[in-house]
């Protein structure tokens, strides 16, 4: 095989397969065909929410795209395929078809850049090409994106909790598989400032950062040496980057008091110890008592990591606790939570509390001779109705610069040559915004990615798109960023467009289709 077989074009669904035949029976699986990916809600995590989400995984996706293809060894896994009858599942002239065109070549790409903050119904990827390789890439488009963009988001929760203190990813030991690769990548856009996972961490050009585990004092202590003497074995090896876990024993009594007795000895010698890291009990009291007992010996530049299923709810629990109670015991609040590094692992990695995006992937237009046929999907759920035909994206800023709306419209459209923009709500009939044109800035968020498979975008380095997402987030109303109950964010229609989808709705319910745009 030239690749392994879950990291081929044969990472779909298998209904992608079987209809991709059905096409080809009726003639029409080389027939341009429109989808878009995009999500209905935001995270839920239970006792909190998300107000917006944080777009990833574009690049890394469109890279596997490029590389893969069905290969003969592919068509002949398929070719041996049988029914319950024994008769073939595949038949031969269609596969003949699939090892001649099956990639992704001929298709064209839009997407929303990675980084930008990005909100339901608004697709943050379209695809066009032929109907039945454009119907086989919905699954790994899914599979990769979702996923990443749910880490994303996860993580810029996280960096907003945090404000100004470090965030280090440290979830790859309990990520679903490879996928804690995927996830490190997306949590760096988000919002982690660096990972644990080494891997992760090359590819990016980021070192990677870490302490030691519990299991280097446990050692120690087996052996006779003692925490002091697993601390000084860490401090021997690594003098300038020493950073010692001290919640093996007891953190107040032994852990802390041996790490400044290990700190004094790297002083002596010239080297300037980093900090400890906290991974259990009460992390607000003990970071004061750890900031109260260094600072007294003469430490006040050492870090404090912080650990133990951290989310952004907790790390904001935390630092509340902290101002509450850190002067009562002659501590600066400011200059400890300064100071402060949080270690955020499983509940980043997994986006604990709201494991799937729930994005979806909907056929919106079909092409017929020279014209573009716009696709409908009625639903008993108004959300589950998707926006149909050939659209654009744009975000509107208001006076303050804060973005107020997301717009779709219509391909021939153009928002800024309207004296005023009417904004529709997607599928409530009486909700809607008149914006006077001159008060609002307007953006173009899809960009083109890939013309008929040929890479015609500049992915930006990793640090460009971190920069972006920052930028998106300080751009947002501070209701929208809220951890608990944020406000609703608007995303809008154009009447062309809004006029368009009632028409296609009341013609398949057997009704005319009017309206005024209103």
């Amino acid at each position: 095989m030239s690749q392994p077989l879950t990291e081929s074009i044969l990472a779909t669904d298998f209904y992608q397969i079987t209809m991709a035949q059905v096409y080809y029976r009726l003639g029409i699986h080389e027939r341009p065909a429109l989808f878009d990916h995009f999500f209905r809600r935001y995270p839920e995590y239970g006792g909190h929410q998300a107000g917006y989400c944080i777009n990833a995984g574009l690049e890394p996706f469109v890279e596997w795209m490029r590389s893969v293809r069905f290969e003969p060894e592919h068509i002949e896994l398929l070719r041996h395929m049988e029914g319950r009858t024994g008769r073939r599942l595949f038949q031969e002239d269609f596969l003949r078809w699939l090892e001649r065109h099956g990639s992704f070549d001929a298709l064209t790409l839009w997407a929303i850049p990675e980084g930008r903050v990005v909100h339901p119904m608004v697709p943050l990827t379209t695809v066009q090409g032929p109907l039945a390789v454009a119907q086989i890439l919905e699954t790994p488009l899914l599979n990769q994106l979702n996923y990443a963009t749910l880490v994303a988001t996860k993580a810029a929760r996280v960096r907003y909790s945090a404000n100004s203190s470090l965030v280090l990813e440290f979830g790859l030991r309990r990520a679903q598989d490879r996928g804690g690769h995927a996830g490190a990548r997306a949590a760096l856009i988000g919002g982690a400032d660096f990972t644990s996972n080494v891997a992760a961490s090359f590819a990016q050009g980021l070192p990677p950062k870490g302490t030691h585990a519990h299991s280097l004092v446990q050692v120690a202590m087996a052996l006779g040496l003692g925490e002091l003497g697993a601390f000084e074995a860490y401090a021997e090896s690594y003098p300038d980057d020493t950073i010692l876990l001290v919640d093996t024993i007891d953190t107040l009594e032994s852990g802390i008091p041996n790490a400044i007795k290990v700190f004094e000895k790297l002083r002596a010698r010239g080297h300037k110890p980093v900090g400890i890291r906290l991974d259990s009990g009460d992390l607000a009291y003990l970071s004061i008592q750890a900031a109260r007992m260094l600072d007294a010996a003469g430490f006040e530049e050492t870090i404090i990591v912080l650990s133990s299923e951290l989310d952004e709810l907790v790390i904001w629990q935390i630092l509340t606790q902290i101002r509450q109670e850190a002067p009562r015991y002659g501590v600066d609040p400011d200059r400890l939570i300064k100071r402060l590094t949080f270690g955020v692992g499983t509940r980043l990695i997994t986006s604990w509390g709201h494991p799937a995006l729930g994005g979806v992937y909907k056929l919106v237009a079909i092409q017929e001779g020279e014209e573009w046929v716009p696709a409908i999907k009625i639903s008993e759920s108004p959300i589950k109705t998707p926006n149909p035909g050939k659209k654009k994206v744009w975000r509107l800023y208001d006076a303050r610069g804060k973005a107020t709306a997301d717009v779709l419209g219509l391909e021939h459209e153009e928002l800024a040559h309207e004296e005023q923009i009417i904004l529709r709500h997607p599928f409530e009939p009486t909700k809607w915004r008149l914006l006077n044109r001159r008060e609002v800035e307007i953006e173009p968020l899809q960009h083109v990615v890939l013309d008929q498979g040929r890479l015609v975008y500049d992915f930006p380095p990793l640090e460009e798109v971190r920069q972006q997402c920052r930028r998106d987030v300080e751009r947002l109303d501070p209701g929208v960023l809220r951890l608990v109950n944020p406000h609703i964010y608007h995303v809008s229609l154009t009447p062309a467009l809004w006029n368009l989808k009632k028409a296609l709705i009341q013609e398949a319910r057997g009704r005319p289709g009017t309206g005024d745009g209103r």
